[in-house]
């Protein structure tokens, strides 16, 4: 009856939460993705009990042997070896974790540099207001000029090419689009009643920008936060294929793509199953990420 009582009650008459979820899951491609992205991140936590093996064991007598679905397969390797005799679903498994770890480190960092960014950008005033905003807008206008693989690839030169310079290049490329759409909703905030009357009441900057401005600008952020996470993994995934992201013998799947990339036409399933883990990954969080826009923006949202 309860249950009953909440699905027949108007979105507005609900608990934000439930709000948010009655939208959400109005959005049928949304709810799929977040599934997927939950067994995903599921996948990714549980590696080490989940995997049938480590991601580095090597079966010298089983190299390149074929998914046990094709001729000449295993059921002891579900998905066959690559050219080392590494267990393909192993590595997989594992290069989840790392992608995930990528993409979310990417996220927070970005995040967190826009949101302090932007609002230092509409936060003062006068000739110093005018100069800091000047100089971040300018500085992210030029980190956008460059296109941001060839960008990734330029700070991944200079820094050498690992896991952690991998985010760091990433997040460098990524970092504009919090920045400007940060500033951009507080300069749009910045002018209603509700921060006149903060001003008035004597609300110091700080407090007026990250209690009164900022919470009114999460929506936006939320969502570009989401879709940003498949960015940053698609970034990396091609920073692994060319060899500048995770060096071997670390599973990631940008990288067990550039080691099966000879073997694409004798042994196609080495190349095809990284890259529909990419694929199925990055197109799963940009449904949710539509699904999370649609819910928090109430002018999106279904009648």
């Amino acid at each position: 009856m309860a249950e009953a009582a909440v699905a027949a009650a108007p979105v507005g008459e609900l608990s934000p939460l439930r709000a948010f979820w009655a939208a959400f899951r109005e959005n049928r491609g949304a709810v799929a993705g977040l599934v997927v992205v939950a067994f995903v991140v599921l996948l990714a936590l549980g590696a080490d009990v989940i995997a049938p093996y480590s991601p580095t064991e090597q079966f010298r007598e089983a190299v390149r042997m074929p998914p046990m679905w094709a001729e000449g397969g295993s059921a002891q390797f579900v998905f066959g070896t690559d050219s080392l005799g590494r267990d393909m679903l192993s590595r997989l498994i594992h290069g989840a974790r790392v992608s995930l770890f990528i993409g979310l480190a990417v996220m927070g960092v970005s995040f967190v540099l826009g949101v302090l960014l932007g609002l230092a950008c509409v936060s003062f005033k006068g000739p110093l207001g005018l100069a800091v905003d000047t100089a971040v807008t300018r500085l992210m206008d030029l980190i956008m000029a460059v296109p941001s693989l060839v960008l990734a690839i330029l700070v991944v030169a200079v820094l050498g090419p690992n896991l952690v310079n991998t985010i760091v290049a990433v997040t460098i490329v990524y970092l504009p689009r919090y920045v400007r759409l940060v500033r951009a909703s507080a300069l749009a905030e910045l002018g209603k009643d509700y921060v006149v009357a903060a001003r008035v009441a004597g609300v110091g900057p700080v407090r007026l920008m990250f209690r009164t401005v900022l919470p009114n600008c999460l929506s936006p952020l939320i969502v570009q936060a989401a879709l940003g996470v498949s960015d940053a993994i698609l970034e990396a995934a091609a920073l692994g294929f060319l060899g500048l992201g995770a060096q071997p013998p670390t599973a990631e799947w940008g990288t067990m793509l550039a080691d099966a990339r000879e073997f694409i036409r004798s042994d196609p399933w080495m190349v095809t199953l990284p890259g529909l883990a990419i694929l199925i990954t990055v197109v799963s969080i940009n449904l949710m990420g539509d699904g999370l826009r649609d819910a928090l923006d109430p002018k999106m949202r279904r009648s």
